[in-house]
Parts: C-alpha cells; sequence; structure tokens
C-alpha cells in the first residue's frame, strides 16, 4: 500500500463497517489524518504510511508551534494510532512509528452550568398563555428535576411516566433503561399540560411524543435546543448554554446539597462513576469561588 489517500480511504470504511461510526466522525478522522499528509508533503518528507516517529514529532511541535490546542493534537494523535494499528494489521509496515509518542497533558474542561437563581429564571421565562410555552415550562422543569439528555427528554412517551409512582422510565445510551424520580413540581407541570396543553397542540392529531409540535409530531433535539436559547435570552441569562446545560446544573446542585455521587450517577446514566467525577470538581470550583467574594482574606 503506497497510496496514502487510498490507505485512508480504507481506513475509514474500516471503522464503518466495524465500529459503525456516524458520517461526522468518519468525516472528522478523514479530516485529521489528511492535514498529517498535507504537512509532510509540504515539508517534502515520505508520506504517511511511509512516515516515522521523528517526522511525526516534528509535526505534533509544529502545531504547538502554530498556537493548536492541546486538545487538537492529541486528537490527531489518537487517529494517527488507529490508523497506525490497521495498517499493520493489514501489513503495509512493519512497526507502529506513535507507540513511543505521549499524547499531551489535558486540562479537564468544567461543563457550563448555571445557578439556581438562574435555573429558577429560565424556568419561569416560558409564556404560559401559550401551549407552546407551557409545553416549553413543563419540558424544562421536567429537565432540570431529571438530569435528563436533550434526545431522551424528546423521546418520551406518555407511557414511559408513572405519576402513581412519580417516575419517568428512559431508554438511554446502548439501550439501558433506568428510572428516575420526577419531583413534585415537574410531575405538577406534566400533569398540567397533560391535562389542556398537549391536546390543544396536537388539535386532534395521534403522536407517540410526550411533547408535540402543533404539526403533530415529536420535537427534535435541535427544534428544542432553539427553544432553550429564546427562553434564556428572554430570562436575560448571557451565558454560554449548552444542549447538556440543565442536565449539569442538575448534577451540580444536587453534589453541591450533598448528594452521593453514586446516586447521581444512576440518575445521569453514567456507565462510569469517573464520568460523574466531574461534578465535585465543579462543585470545589464553586466553593472556591464564595470564599473568594464572602470571606475576609478571600
Amino acid at each position: 500500500m503506497n497510496d496514502d489517500a487510498q490507505g485512508v480511504q480504507r481506513f475509514a470504511e474500516m471503522l464503518w463497517l466495524e465500529r459503525g461510526l456516524s458520517k461526522n466522525t468518519l468525516d472528522s478522522y478523514q479530516s485529521d489524518l489528511q492535514h498529517v499528509v498535507k504537512w509532510l508533503a509540504a515539508e517534502r518528507y515520505p508520506g504517511l504510511i511511509a512516515a516515522r516517529r521523528e517526522q511525526l514529532l516534528a509535526y505534533f511541535a509544529d502545531l504547538a508551534a502554530r498556537g493548536h490546542s492541546a486538545r487538537t493534537s492529541a486528537r490527531r494523535l489518537s487517529a494517527l494510532r488507529q490508523f497506525f494499528q490497521y495498517a499493520l494489521r493489514e501489513s503495509w509496515i512493519a512497526e507502529d512509528p506513535t507507540l513511543e509518542i505521549q499524547a499531551p497533558r489535558l486540562g479537564r474542561s468544567l461543563p457550563k452550568t448555571l445557578t439556581e437563581t438562574e435555573v429558577e429564571a429560565l424556568l419561569e421565562a416560558p409564556d404560559l398563555e401559550t401551549a407552546e410555552g407551557f409545553r416549553d415550562r413543563s419540558m424544562l422543569e421536567l429537565l432540570y428535576a431529571t438530569g435528563l439528555r436533550v434526545t431522551e427528554l424528546v423521546r418520551i412517551r406518555p407511557d414511559q411516566v408513572s405519576f402513581s409512582q412519580g417516575l419517568v422510565r428512559i431508554t438511554g445510551k446502548g439501550g439501558k433503561e433506568r428510572l428516575v424520580p420526577m419531583g413534585d413540581e415537574a410531575q405538577y407541570w406534566v400533569e398540567r399540560f397533560l391535562q389542556d396543553a398537549r391536546r390543544e397542540l396536537l388539535g386532534g392529531c395521534l403522536c407517540d411524543a410526550l411533547f408535540p409540535t402543533r404539526r403533530g409530531s415529536g420535537m427534535t433535539r435541535q427544534a428544542f435546543w432553539y427553544r432553550i436559547k429564546k427562553h434564556a435570552a428572554a430570562a436575560g441569562i448571557n451565558k454560554q448554554l449548552s444542549p447538556h446545560t440543565l442536565r449539569h446544573a442538575f448534577a451540580t446542585h444536587l453534589v453541591n446539597h450533598g448528594a452521593d455521587l453514586r446516586v447521581v450517577q444512576l440518575l445521569l446514566g453514567h456507565s462510569d462513576l469517573s464520568t460523574t467525577q466531574i461534578y465535585t470538581h465543579v462543585a470545589r470550583e464553586r466553593l472556591k469561588q464564595m470564599h473568594a467574594a464572602h470571606h475576609p482574606r478571600g
């Protein structure tokens, strides 16, 4: 195998066939590898398949000199490692040139979240004079009360909600099911929504989604994200938000109020406790800010 472009294409096909990766993920792998191919060509080095460790080290040194982040370097090194492992398997190369290249250390980024006051303002932002506003208030209340992913929220069906038990049955990543308590406030809003506003939105149509649109279909993740940004602006919240903002707020506020980390893990549907532990760092940062703001020697 001498053609780098053909090698990268075959590698992407393997990722699709064996791992079932999405088109966006495959495009990302190919883009990262093609960036290395172009750099090697510009430096008049042999192609990617013939690249040596010293040349790849020079590539990463150039990335750093040009101001690329450690996260970008780590991602490209990961793509290279997987490519060369595939190349070894296919007998294109005799040894992996990335074996002794260390990944850059990444600072752990803390998730963006909202204060409890900001969450209250966001929850109260929708216009309750409209069916859409009532739906949005119910969705925001349920999202904050349960810590669901937005994708999980928009896919909920009425038969997944048990008002007698106060629980929502969620099918999360990997098809794993979990039961999540709603809490009295969220249950109140969802029950009220089902009594009147949902029927008004559907206008006689049938829909499997608990939270439909006026078109008689379930809301998309993107549409609800647009609604969150609209209500945040109305509430005067100027922070940069993400679709997971209320999920992060749910977990952070639980930890701040003393919730056991393993309980938070179960509620969020994390398979690994280490994923949940990021919220202890968020809580610590919040304590530092409070100390700095209120202690006379802060």
